[in-house]
């Protein structure tokens, strides 16, 4: 987890903001998918690749925030 703490929480939540909303129109790519994986259509490859592509800087900001949050 070292290579999360050495990265900075303003560039991961600015790379999350933008990977997580484009493309902004007409709809963002993680919402799509996440729409289309509760509805259970999630099954192509690009798809689920997607879905890992746009929310993995989420994730990071996520498990970063609980890190900070425990070493406190």
């Amino acid at each position: 987890m070292r290579f999360l703490d050495r990265i900075d929480l303003t560039t991961l939540l600015l790379v999350a903001l933008l990977l997580g909303l484009a493309p902004f129109r007409p709809e963002p790519h993680l919402v799509e998918k996440i729409r289309l994986l509760f509805q259970g259509a999630l099954s192509r490859p690009i798809d689920i690749f997607d879905l890992a592509m746009h929310g993995t800087p989420i994730l990071l900001v996520v498990l970063k925030l609980v890190r900070m949050a425990r070493t406190r």
